[in-house]
């Protein structure tokens, strides 16, 4: 069950994460407005405290395996927000980084 909430968690903070961004790129560089940057502002702030409810305690450790949620989650963002295609090494970069996020975050540790 632990590793189900993590995933979720990580599915979050990417939307948040990524959505904030886009929306701050899409309120300056698309010219959408302030209200757009202003709700840039909030996801990005919402992203920083869903991080602190992974049930791992070490900061470093959740914020590395998020780099490669990241990865794949802006990949796809790309694709159903801008109709980016990545091509098969965006696509095999992504799925190297879930791999090393499966590592840091879920192969048992003695401890």
């Amino acid at each position: 069950m632990l590793v189900a909430r993590s995933i979720a968690l990580f599915a979050l903070a990417a939307l948040l994460e990524i959505g904030g961004a886009w929306l701050i790129w899409q309120g300056a560089r698309e010219h959408r407005g302030w209200a757009w940057i202003g709700a840039g502002i909030v996801a990005l702030g919402a992203y920083g405290f869903v991080a602190t409810l992974q049930p791992d305690a070490h900061f470093g450790r959740i914020l590395a395996a998020y780099g490669g949620i990241f990865v794949a989650g802006s990949l796809a963002w790309g694709m159903v927000a801008d109709g980016y295609r990545p091509d098969r090494y965006d696509v095999l970069g992504a799925l190297v980084c879930l791999v090393g996020v499966a590592i840091i975050m879920y192969v048992p540790r003695g401890r």
